[in-house]
C-alpha cells in the first residue's frame, strides 16, 4: 500500500512584496534540488518527494505492508514538508521576503482547483479488473461517510433533472473531493479526475502484480480516519481477490451519486442502481461492513488493527444513521471538523457560507504544528491518535522494514555518503557513473539483496568497479 499527497501552497505577505505560488515552490524545493540535483527525488525513508504540475509539492509514501507503517510514513511526510517550509522561510527572509508560507493537506482551493490524495494498492494480476471496478466503485463512492475530510459549502444549485429543490442552502458536506470527480474510470488523472485510474504501471513484476490507483479520496489529517479509510479498502480488496460475492451494486450515474452522497449527511438519499433498484449510501456501507466482518470471522484477521478498523467503521455508520456524531467526533475528520465549526458558528451566529468558517475549514488542513487547527485540536485531546510521536519520528528517517523501501533507503544513504551521483525509481537503483551495475528490484517485499550488499561494500572500499554487473 501507499498514498500520494499533493499539498496546496499559499503565501501570506501583508505589507510586503508578493510571490507567485511557482516562486514559493522554487524556494521550498531549492534545498532538494541542491542535494538531489532534481525536484523529483527519493528521500532516506524510501519515499518520493517532488514538485507536481501546478506547483503542488507532493509526497508519495514508500511501499508499506501494514496500516501502522502507512499512516506513520504518511505523517512523516508532513514533517518533511515542514522542514522545507522552515528552510524556505529563512532563505526568503534573507532575500527580503518577510511573508509566511502555508502548506495545506486538503483537496481544493478558493479558485475551484482540486488536487488529490491518491491511494495505491498491490493486487494479484489474476484479479479481473472489470469485476474489481464493478465491486469497488460503489464502495468508494459511499466510503466518504467513514473517511471524508468534511467541508463547509455555500448555497449551490443541484441537478434540475431530479425531483426536489433546485438549490441547496449553505451546509456542511462529507467530502472536499467529491464535487471535483468527473469520471468513474479513466487513464487520466488531472484532466478527467476519475474514481479509479486505469494506467497500468505496477512498479513491480507485471506478470504477477498490478497496481490499483484510487484517486477519489479526501486528504486526511486524522490518524484514526486514515486507519479506517485504508483498512476498510484493504478488506474490500481482499474479499474481491478471494472471490467473495459482494452483490450487484453498480450505480447508474456514479458521478451524480458521489455528489449526492457528499451533500446528504443523513446517508439516506436513494441512489439509483443499474439494475433498477435503489440503495442508500448507508445501506451500501452496512452491506460491505457485514461482508467484511463475516470474511474476517471465516478467515481470521490478517493484522492486529482489523478489529479496530471494523469497530470504527461500524460506529461511524451508526453515527451517520442516528445523526449523533458524539461517539466519533474525535476520530473521523468530517465529524471532528463538523463539531468545531458547528459550535463556532452557533456561538458567533454564523451561517455555513460565512467567510470565517471557510477560513477555519482551510486552517484545519494547515500542516504547521501549533498553528493549524487540526494540530491545535489534537494537542488538546480533541482529535484521537493510535500512533505516537516516536513512531512518526522513526518513519521520518527510516523506511518501512517489511518492503523493498529498505533496499532503496540503504542505497541512497550509501551513495550520498560516498559522494556518488545516483538515480532511483520505484524498481531500480543505479550509480550514474556505473550504469551496468544497476539493480532491479521487482518484488515489493524484497528486503535483502546480495548484489546491493556487494555494491555498498565496494562504495565503502572506494572500488565500485569491482562489482560484477548482471
Amino acid at each position: 500500500m501507499g498514498v500520494e499527497t499533493e499539498f496546496g501552497v499559499h503565501y501570506s505577505h501583508p505589507g510586503t512584496r508578493p510571490l507567485t505560488p511557482e516562486e514559493v515552490a522554487r524556494y521550498l524545493f531549492r534545498p532538494v534540488v541542491e542535494w538531489g540535483r532534481s525536484s523529483n527525488v527519493f528521500v532516506s525513508n524510501g519515499s518520493r518527494l517532488y514538485l507536481d504540475v501546478g506547483s503542488h509539492p507532493e509526497y508519495a509514501t514508500a511501499e508499506c505492508s501494514t496500516l501502522d507503517e502507512l499512516v506513520a510514513v504518511d505523517k512523516a511526510g508532513e514533517r518533511v514538508m515542514q522542514e522545507l517550509i522552515d528552510q524556505a522561510t529563512e532563505r526568503m527572509a534573507a532575500d527580503g521576503f518577510g511573508g509566511t508560507i502555508y502548506l495545506y493537506k486538503n483537496n481544493a482551493d478558493s479558485a475551484g482547483n482540486s488536487y488529490g490524495s491518491h491511494e495505491n494498492y498491490l493486487l494479484n494480476r489474476r484479479t479481473e479488473f472489470r469485476r474489481l471496478s464493478e465491486a469497488l466503485i460503489p464502495f468508494l463512492i459511499t466510503r466518504q461517510l467513514i473517511a471524508g475530510a468534511g467541508t463547509s459549502v455555500g448555497a449551490m444549485p443541484v441537478d434540475d433533472s431530479l425531483p426536489g429543490p433546485t438549490r441547496r442552502d449553505a451546509h456542511f458536506a462529507f467530502s472536499q473531493r467529491a464535487d471535483h470527480v468527473l469520471e468513474g474510470i479513466s487513464s487520466a488523472t488531472t484532466r478527467s479526475r476519475p474514481i479509479i485510474n486505469t494506467r497500468d504501471e505496477p512498479h513491480a513484476d507485471a506478470a504477477e502484480y498490478r497496481r490499483l490507483h484510487v484517486i477519489v479520496g479526501d486528504s486526511n489529517m486524522s490518524e484514526t480516519t486514515q486507519l479506517v479509510r485504508f483498512g476498510a479498502t484493504d478488506l474490500m480488496l481482499r474479499m474481491i481477490e478471494a472471490g467473495v460475492p459482494l452483490g450487484d451494486h453498480q450505480l447508474s450515474k456514479p458521478i451524480l451519486a458521489i455528489r449526492q452522497v457528499s451533500h446528504d449527511l443523513t446517508g439516506t438519499a436513494p441512489l439509483e442502481l443499474r439494475n433498477g433498484s435503489r440503495r442508500s449510501a448507508l445501506e451500501l456501507q452496512r452491506h460491505y461492513l457485514e461482508q467484511a466482518t463475516a470474511f474476517i470471522h471465516r478467515n481470521g484477521a490478517h493484522h492486529e488493527r482489523v478489529p479496530a478498523v471494523l469497530d470504527l467503521w461500524e460506529r461511524t455508520l451508526d453515527a451517520v444513521e442516528s445523526g449523533d456524531s458524539s461517539g466519533i467526533d474525535t476520530e473521523i475528520d468530517w465529524a471532528i471538523k463538523h463539531r468545531f465549526l458547528s459550535r463556532y458558528a452557533a456561538k458567533n451566529g454564523l451561517d455555513w457560507d460565512a467567510p470565517r468558517l471557510a477560513q477555519l475549514d482551510l486552517s484545519y488542513h494547515d500542516i504547521t504544528a501549533g498553528r493549524g487547527l487540526f494540530s491545535l485540536l489534537q494537542a488538546r485531546g480533541a482529535a484521537a491518535r493510535f500512533l505516537d510521536d516516536a513512531a512518526i519520528e522513526d518513519a521520518l528517517d527510516n523506511p518501512p522494514p517489511s518492503t523493498r523501501a529498505v533496499l532503496r533507503s540503504r542505497f541512497i544513504r550509501a551513495a550520498r555518503d560516498a559522494g556518488q551521483a545516483y538515480s532511483v525509481d520505484w524498481t531500480h537503483l543505479k550509480l550514474n557513473d556505473l550504469p551496468l551495475h544497476a539493480i532491479s528490484i521487482k518484488d515489493p517485499f524484497q528486503t535483502a539483496s546480495d548484489r546491493l550488499d556487494a555494491l555498498i561494500g565496494s562504495l565503502s572500499s572506494g572500488d565500485a568497479s569491482s562489482v560484477h554487473p548482471v
